[in-house]
């Protein structure tokens, strides 16, 4: 056989691999450190001592390990994003569209899927896992963001915190009123946007400057000084915070120096 015929014999056969090969997943690295945001599965409440001695309230959210799903540019997208995913699904749940994407991370289907906004994607790519391990630590300071607890349809003391109608001089039928909604004549209709009776709960909430109490990433555990919105079992989104945060005690020593050396008076 000659080396013509060989090669022909050959192709079909490479032709049958090469599927098996574009199906395989990439080397998954890790998501740098860099990246201060992760996904996870809110568990319950729990209290924990920290180092004084004094008893605090925590949040306990098992957050990854995530998968990177894709990664969105300016050239491309026309902004900068990365795509965290958290859990599983059957394929048959799963649109035709989103099938494609998994494949090419070589990951079964993830069931949640969440956006983060980045100033650059550098070092980011898909089927990469996130974790705890080097993302946050004791002392961090953090945004949450969740659903909250849906309560259904709830009155005005309720779901805006009024104070209620005197009780006196027989007004049994007032005491949980929400008061007067409109005026008589120079309108006559109740203004939109007026805090009356309706739908509690169930809302996208961002729990700001939530500090990291403890990590523990051998079983992908963060606990959270306070409440975290949603009930056990829903997904929340742990982000570094946007506000301020306190400084460092050496930091803090530090700055208190400069200002006391700078108030001093100077010598002649």
């Amino acid at each position: 056989m000659t080396d013509e015929n060989k090669k022909e014999a050959q192709s079909p056969q490479d032709g049958d691999k090469a599927p098996e090969a574009a199906a395989q997943p990439k080397a998954a690295g890790e998501l740098p450190g860099s990246f201060k945001f992760i996904i996870g599965e809110k568990l319950g409440m729990t209290q924990l001592f920290d180092a004084e001695g004094s008893l605090m309230s925590a949040s306990v959210v098992k957050a990854g390990p995530c998968r990177v799903v894709y990664t969105r540019t300016p050239d491309r997208d026309g902004y900068s994003a990365v795509c965290l995913g958290y859990g599983h699904k059957k394929e048959k749940n799963t649109p035709a569209g989103m099938k494609g994407v998994f494949k090419k991370i070589g990951v079964k289907p993830i069931r949640h899927l969440r956006e983060f906004r980045v100033v650059k994607t550098d070092g980011a790519e898909g089927g990469q896992t996130a974790g705890l391990a080097g993302r946050f630590q004791a002392g961090d300071w953090v945004d949450i963001q969740g659903v909250s607890k849906g309560k259904g349809f709830a009155g005005g003391m309720k779901r805006h915190n009024f104070a209620g109608q005197p009780a006196s001089h027989g007004a049994s039928d007032r005491e949980r009123a929400p008061g007067s909604l409109a005026s008589r004549r120079s309108l006559g209709r109740v203004l939109p946007g007026q805090r009356m009776a309706g739908h509690l709960g169930q809302d996208k909430l961002t729990i700001h400057k939530v500090k990291v109490v403890k990590v523990v990433p051998e079983e992908n555990l963060i606990f959270l000084n306070g409440p975290v919105p949603g009930a056990a079992g829903t997904m929340v989104s742990i982000m570094q915070t946007v506000k301020k945060t306190p400084k460092p005690p050496a930091q803090a020593k530090k700055s208190a120096r400069k200002e006391a050396v700078k108030a001093a008076p100077k010598k002649k």
